[in-house]
């Protein structure tokens, strides 16, 4: 069920550092910023050859980000995300297996345009998981 590793999703506190830092630092090719409303973020994608890191900002303050920034002041790992190919069907055998799904467990359209789910970190070894349909 579980396919490739998408991406790594690392909430901080200053977009605009963090992206200098992979972009001039590290030498990485890295998005234009993309506000996501729905999710109560701006995104930035580091392009990496095998994988992405997505870097979270909080877009307001009933942000989950925003939330997990103020537990963590210097910014830190949120999220991993793994792609599925039928996100219904992985979601009904993560049910099923007794995983719990977030939110209302209908997907919603994520950063890449496409339907993602979120699970229980409880569920994960301590791990927010994103799974996203390829």
């Amino acid at each position: 069920m579980i396919g490739r590793l998408n991406h790594v999703a690392i909430a901080v506190p200053d977009l605009e550092a963090a992206t200098a830092i992979y972009r001039d630092t590290l030498g990485a090719k890295v998005s234009e910023p993309l506000e996501l409303p729905n999710q109560g973020v701006t995104t930035v994608f580091v392009e990496l050859p095998n994988t992405k890191i997505e870097l979270l900002l909080p877009l307001g303050e009933g942000s989950p980000i925003a939330k997990f920034l103020q537990k963590n002041t210097a910014g830190g790992i949120h999220h991993v995300c793994y792609e599925v190919e039928d996100i219904i069907a992985a979601r009904d055998k993560l049910r099923a297996e007794g995983a719990q799904v977030l939110g209302s467990g209908e997907p919603s359209i994520g950063a890449h345009g496409k339907p993602v789910l979120f699970l229980h970190p409880k569920d994960f070894c301590g791990t927010l998981v994103e799974i996203e349909q390829v």
